[in-house]
């Protein structure tokens, strides 16, 4: 993104709205992904403002930015150290609850896939 830019594009709106609820104390943990055209502006402006991240390439020029609290993102790199699609159940469940997903919708899709990782197996 450069500075001749009069309109920001809405992916860096959404961003600068996460970082304003993280920075408020509203999430403890971020999860945004974005095309990597941004990296280095998203990646400036959370060092800019002294918070931590983890970065994980997903495929077709997008990015994954863990971003909050160095205990959320220490668990983080323990947990997330393959693409999310590919998390065990129990993972993803656990990333959810970090992220402040519903509960109740969490433990409904871990069901789910508990369930039918049990079909496959039978």
């Amino acid at each position: 993104m450069n500075q001749n830019d009069n309109i920001m594009p809405i992916d860096m709106k959404v961003l600068m709205n996460h970082i304003y609820e993280y920075k408020k104390g509203v999430r403890r943990m971020v999860l945004f992904t974005f095309n990597k055209k941004y990296e280095q502006f998203a990646i400036g402006r959370l060092q800019r403002q002294g918070i931590d991240y983890v970065l994980q390439p997903v495929g077709n020029n997008r990015l994954n930015l863990f971003f909050g609290s160095r205990e959320c993102l220490d668990a983080i790199r323990l947990i997330v150290t393959r693409p999310l699609n590919e998390l065990t159940p129990e993972e993803d469940f656990i990333l959810g609850a970090m992220l402040g997903y519903d509960i109740r919708v969490q433990c409904e899709r871990f069901c789910q896939r508990k369930c039918r990782l049990c079909k496959r197996a039978q």
